[in-house]
């Protein structure tokens, strides 16, 4: 067999470098690289050599690997060494099964493993190996076994290129946010953004939401980015609760809806929705919905600031010409969006089923997106 960690596609590497999203300036930047084999996974080969299992079958037999970390979960949990090592051997078996699955990884947030379609956070995998019935392990998989035989419907769009700054364009600033502590129900302060350390979120955490007050300050950066579009860029910005409609799924929380149009036919709108949660909501183009938290349950650590980054990594994405969709895609006629982050720090991509939307919308979309086929246009400057 050689060293002990030649068991997938070429040489082991670490982790693909954490996307940042949270700087405002604009900076070239390579696209990063394609991560399919990680190194570090020796412990785990020599773990299974003890056990008499070939890591070697294991590797190339997915369903034979979830039965085995299913029966040695106990073991692996009492040592973190071990059991970071089983993660990235079985982050690369996942990433084994299809040519295009690749390992992720975005700033504050664990790795992942997948491709455009579906990804596998290899960690929490794990963690509910050691407590779901055998029923679930199946159920594992066979989700597995589908997406590995799936047939790719068609090559991602190339992803666009947006604009560098013209000379003199005011670049944004985050306005203050409010410090705040906030504490539990026996009086300790949270530490919200580095609560749980190596061992992952305590399992009942991921049912609280316990402060989405701490959210509040999304509100004032929405607006500073309302007021950083109105000032750099030629819109028309009408503030109606009318214009929440364009969100494709209803919202009953609504506070305030402004709508950002740039004065180009080839350039995506934003509809900034700001609700009651308190969150904000982003309709970009025709159709995508981008929610400011995704989720605030206290799991997932998420604060103000963090969220921000990604809200203004969105807003000033598009508004540079970074931002693509594709609609319909493939047999399933899947809606697809891409961005280049503003900053060349990173880019992000989904693809699925559109959410539910009326027929005529969703015509009206793709004939819309084949007037913009090869990406949204950067907005015009203010007097240009």
């Amino acid at each position: 067999m050689g060293t002990t960690e030649d068991l997938f596609e070429g040489p082991p590497t670490g982790l693909p470098a954490p996307m940042s999203r949270g700087s405002a300036l604009y900076r070239g930047g390579a696209d990063p690289a394609v991560v399919r084999h990680v190194g570090g996974y020796a412990p785990f080969v020599e773990f299974c050599a003890v056990r008499g299992a070939q890591a070697d079958e294991l590797a190339s037999d997915p369903e034979r690997l979830i039965w085995f970390l299913r029966s040695a979960g106990p073991q692996l949990a009492d040592d973190s060494t071990l059991s970071a090592a089983t993660a990235i051997f079985a982050g690369n078996t996942i990433a084994r099964l299809r040519p295009d699955a690749q390992w992720t990884a975005y700033e504050g947030a664990p790795p992942t493993v997948g491709n455009r379609q579906k990804q596998f956070e290899v960690d929490r995998l794990l963690e509910g190996l050691r407590s779901v019935d055998d029923a679930a392990v199946r159920g594992l998989v066979a989700v597995l076994s589908d997406w590995a035989r799936e047939e790719r419907d068609e090559s991602p769009a190339m992803p666009p290129r947006p604009v560098t700054p013209a000379a003199g364009q005011p670049r944004y600033v985050r306005p203050p946010l409010p410090a705040v502590t906030y504490y539990s129900r026996e009086g300790e302060p949270i530490p919200y953004g580095r609560q749980w350390g190596a061992d992952g979120p305590d399992p009942d955490s991921y049912s609280v939401d316990s402060h989405p007050e701490r959210f509040a300050g999304l509100h004032v950066v929405a607006r500073a980015l309302i007021d950083h579009l109105t000032a750099v860029y030629d819109v028309d910005v009408q503030d109606d609760p009318a214009h929440a409609g364009d969100l494709l799924r209803e919202r009953g929380d609504v506070l305030q809806a402004v709508k950002v149009t740039p004065r180009d036919p080839g350039a995506a709108a934003l509809t900034f929705v700001l609700t009651g949660y308190p969150g904000v909501l982003v309709h970009a183009g025709v159709l995508q919905d981008f929610p400011f938290p995704v989720c605030g349950c206290d799991a997932c650590d998420e604060t103000a600031e963090t969220v921000a980054d990604r809200l203004e990594m969105l807003v000033l994405t598009v508004a540079a010409g970074g931002y693509s969709e594709r609609y319909p895609v493939g047999r399933k006629r899947w809606s697809e969006y891409a961005l280049n982050a503003f900053d060349g720090s990173g880019s992000e991509s989904g693809q699925g089923e559109p959410a539910p939307a009326a027929a005529a919308r969703l015509r009206d979309a793709e004939v819309r997106l084949r007037e913009v086929d090869g990406g949204w246009s950067p907005w015009p400057l203010r007097g240009s």
